[in-house]
């Protein structure tokens, strides 16, 4: 569909957000509608967004569809997002809510071309580099570090788990939160109680 092109290359859809627990800018499912309606009404083309829930493995998923038509020929992406389990302080419809927009969101990045993944990518370009330069230093933590991997696996999980909380709770993408996390000044990423105190701030921040 030539006109779903044109808007995908002239679309800016601007980090109207900002976190300040993890000092990154985001940007939102209202962002992206936003920043589309004006090219859409351009081209002609109208988007319509619903959502459903759906199982899959025993979870409950919010499945977004959005579609956008000029009359003759249609264009349709599907994103999914999980619902939490539980979340503090919040309702069931609540977090059915932030579910929907995180579905909604991912929609709207899959139709539109749009790519939230940018800065999580460059975090592991970035670590490649340092990965290639363990070596050098591979013979004498490896050992040391040995009898902690245990510790050190359930201490990441665990980080994990928060960051995925407080993404949650306070909007935002786990990824981009744990990429924070990495760029902190002294960050020590193979030190399980490091990670641990860092999961503990989240943790009390959620």
């Amino acid at each position: 569909m030539k006109k779903l092109v044109a808007v995908q290359a002239a679309l800016k859809a601007p980090k109207g957000q900002f976190n300040k627990f993890g000092g990154y800018k985001y940007r939102s499912c209202e962002d992206i509608l936003e920043a589309v309606k004006p090219l859409l009404l351009e081209q002609g083309l109208q988007l319509t967004i619903t959502d459903e829930p759906v199982e899959v493995g025993g979870r409950i998923y919010i499945k977004a569809t959005a579609t956008v038509t000029d009359g003759s020929e249609t264009a349709t992406v599907s994103g999914y997002a999980r619902e939490a389990e539980t979340k503090k302080g919040m309702d069931e419809s609540q977090i059915t809510g932030t579910a929907s927009s995180y579905a909604r969101k991912y929609a709207l990045n899959g139709l539109f071309l749009i790519d939230d993944t940018k800065d999580a990518d460059a975090t592991n370009d970035h670590q490649k580099p340092k990965a290639a330069t363990r070596p050098k230093q591979a013979a004498k933590p490896k050992a040391a570090a040995k009898p902690q991997d245990g510790e050190l696996k359930a201490a990441k999980v665990r980080l994990w788990h928060a960051l995925q909380n407080y993404a949650a709770e306070h909007g935002g993408i786990a990824d981009q939160l744990l990429e924070g996390v990495r760029k902190r000044p002294g960050a020590q990423m193979d030190s399980p109680e490091w990670l641990e105190d860092v999961a503990s701030e989240f943790e009390a921040a959620a």
